[in-house]
């Protein structure tokens, strides 16, 4: 009691905190600047670029759109105000729990001179950056509790031999189990044969896992890696729900088979959520005196979060595989209680809403436990998607620095095949990350890339065909070595091997077959992309774009129809040639993709009016 009565010592603002704050608050405006200031994007697309940006997710549409139209006077004020505000907000106390508070005295550190829509946005933004500053000190409370517990006078209890510590049927008290702790006698004898049946159990249950495996999804146990996560994953649980299921209510309802079968489905695939929470279900029932309700409730909550993971980079996904997991807990439950408890309705509440809060945690801890595994075990998650979209990404900046030409494509590809991604129904924030790295090969020679060149210069002109094609198809391999320097998933390296697919470089080839005189002297090989051809929507949504945005600017057209014909001619090659025959495309997605990308690339090469100019 006295160690409890104990305030928290907190550590004093941390200085650098704030300055990291007000850094990183100049780079988001800096950004927010260049989307507004971009003059052939869309509302809609500046919008998502305003909520790509990890601090401002939270915001609603609408406030993004109004971070977008605000006048370029008031935006100028609300940056000045924003950075003002959050260093005056920054150099005061803020504890861990209460950044509510401190954002509720915002509104009193704005200037008056503002107006109202200004003051608005400013706090807004200045929320989005606000964090704690000052932190628990754990040591110097713990200490401070210890003194505290020093000074409180001990308690001695004193007992002969033979005397009865605690009658049987007497309220045990908490010095009563002291005393029995210190004199050992809680110790209950534990026999080796109250584990063989669990054992058994185990060792089955592992065989089957094997099994199941070995017939539906082989590659699990052939991949040292991913047999590695399984084990890793299916151990922890085991051993964490283990020690929960024999608990009462409130905690044997908490084992978290859902996030078990949400991780390895995200990781390994579903057949292995559902063999996991097969295996789970089973232990946890053993270990819960043989219960058909904890196995019922582990392995059809596991199950039925395994069938609602549709797309696993989305967070939503998971929340809804929670909620699908709560749903069938309820049920669960319900059949099983129900016919104990049916005249004491109110005896079935506590173990329902365990249940339902279930879902929530099994969601939030795959969520977390992803974010942690992704990079070790290259699962691509929707953070790391979100933290390779951002402009200062290292590869990002190369690309921008060496070669801008390229740049600026991969950024037009991108919003090209988003657009198509979001028609679709594929991932659109996979592939505008995807597009964003497909070229980065080409900074390596970024003046052998015809958008790179200037003047009219092109090296091409001096080298043959041959040494021209290894450069042009080189791009691919000198990108793949860069993504894996920078440590980028296996799912955004697919975008660099796969855009070109297996296709020839058709230019070079027919130079090679124009001076050989004998097209038996060329070997066609050489002049093909090493591939392979997509192997998802994603990666051929970026193929298509890639190609139609490159030929729609390089061919200049000078009325929509053109930019149709373009499109038309680039997508048929594409189809007719069997690049699309392993991406999963149907015909059907194929012509929205056609519709989609002939009316952005209307959009962003209209013809434009040539205006006489004045004579002197």
């Amino acid at each position: 009691r006295a160690a409890a009565e104990v305030e928290p010592i907190y550590i004093l603002p941390n200085p650098a905190l704030a300055r990291q704050q007000l850094d990183r608050a100049r780079q988001v405006l800096d950004y927010l600047g260049s989307v507004r200031a971009d003059t052939l994007a869309s509302p809609a697309q500046k919008r998502g670029w305003v909520l790509a940006v990890p601090e401002l997710t939270t915001l609603s549409p609408e406030t993004a759109d109004n971070l977008v139209i605000l006048p370029d006077e008031g935006w100028d004020r609300v940056q000045l105000e924003t950075l003002a505000v959050l260093d005056q907000a920054m150099r005061r106390e803020i504890r861990e729990g209460h950044v509510e508070e401190a954002r509720e005295a915002l509104p009193s550190l704005v200037s008056l001179d503002l107006s109202e829509e200004e003051t608005t946005v400013t706090i807004v933004l200045v929320r989005c950056f606000l964090v704690p500053n000052s932190f628990l000190d754990s040591d110097e409370t713990a200490q401070a509790q210890a003194r505290a517990r020093e000074a409180v006078p001990p308690v001695l209890r004193r007992f002969e031999s033979g005397e009865i510590i605690v009658r049987e049927g007497a309220r045990v008290k908490l010095l009563d189990l002291e005393a029995l702790d210190q004199l050992g006698l809680q110790k209950a004898e534990v026999k080796w044969t109250d584990f063989a049946g669990v054992i058994l159990l185990a060792v089955a249950g592992v065989l089957l896992l094997g099994f199941y495996l070995a017939r539906f999804q082989p590659d699990v146990l052939w991949d040292g890696q991913k047999l590695l996560l399984l084990i890793l994953l299916t151990v922890c649980f085991v051993v964490v729900s283990g020690r929960m299921a024999p608990g009462g209510a409130a905690l044997r309802y908490l084992v978290p088979a859902p996030a078990l079968a949400m991780l390895t489905t995200a990781a390994l695939g579903p057949h292995a959520g559902v063999v996991t929470a097969m295996f789970l279900g089973g232990v946890v029932g053993a270990v819960a005196d043989n219960s058909l309700e904890m196995v019922s409730f582990v392995a059809l909550g596991g199950l039925a979060a395994t069938l609602a993971m549709e797309r696993v980079e989305r967070i939503g996904t998971l929340f809804r595989a929670g909620l699908f997991a709560a749903l069938v807990h309820i049920i669960v439950i319900f059949i099983f209680r129900f016919p104990q408890d049916a005249t004491q309705l109110g005896a079935l509440v506590v173990p329902v809403l365990v249940g339902v809060v279930n879902g929530g945690v099994s969601a939030s801890l795959a969520l977390g436990t992803l974010f942690l595994i992704g990079p070790l075990f290259d699962i691509t998650t929707t953070m790391r998607l979100v933290e390779l979209s951002r402009p200062d990404h290292p590869l990002l900046q190369r690309i921008l620095r060496e070669a801008p030409a390229t740049y600026h494509h991969s950024l037009m590809v991108a919003n090209l095949a988003e657009q198509g991604a979001e028609r679709i129904g594929a991932d659109p924030l996979l592939t505008r990350v995807g597009a964003y790295y497909h070229d980065a090969g080409k900074i390596a020679r970024p003046y052998f890339f015809t958008e790179n060149q200037a003047d009219g210069v092109n090296p091409h002109d001096r080298l043959d065909p041959h040494t021209s094609a290894e450069i042009i198809i080189g791009h691919v391999i000198d990108g793949l070595a860069l993504a894996r320097r920078y440590r980028l998933p296996s799912r955004v390296r697919a975008f660099v091997s796969e855009h070109h697919g297996a296709s020839r470089a058709s230019f070079f080839y027919s130079k090679a077959l124009q001076l050989a005189g004998d097209g038996a002297s060329v070997d066609e090989s050489d002049f093909c992309y090493p591939g392979p051809n997509p192997q998802s929507q994603e990666t051929a949504l970026v193929m298509l774009a890639d190609g139609c945005e490159a030929a729609v600017r390089a061919a200049r057209p000078t009325s929509d129809e053109e930019v149709a014909e373009i499109v038309d001619k680039i997508i048929s090659a594409r189809v007719d040639s069997g690049q699309l025959s392993e991406s999963g495309l149907t015909l059907r997605d194929v012509e929205i993709i056609r519709e989609v990308f002939t009316s952005s690339l209307r959009g962003a090469y209209h013809p434009r009016i040539q205006y006489p100019q004045s004579k002197a």
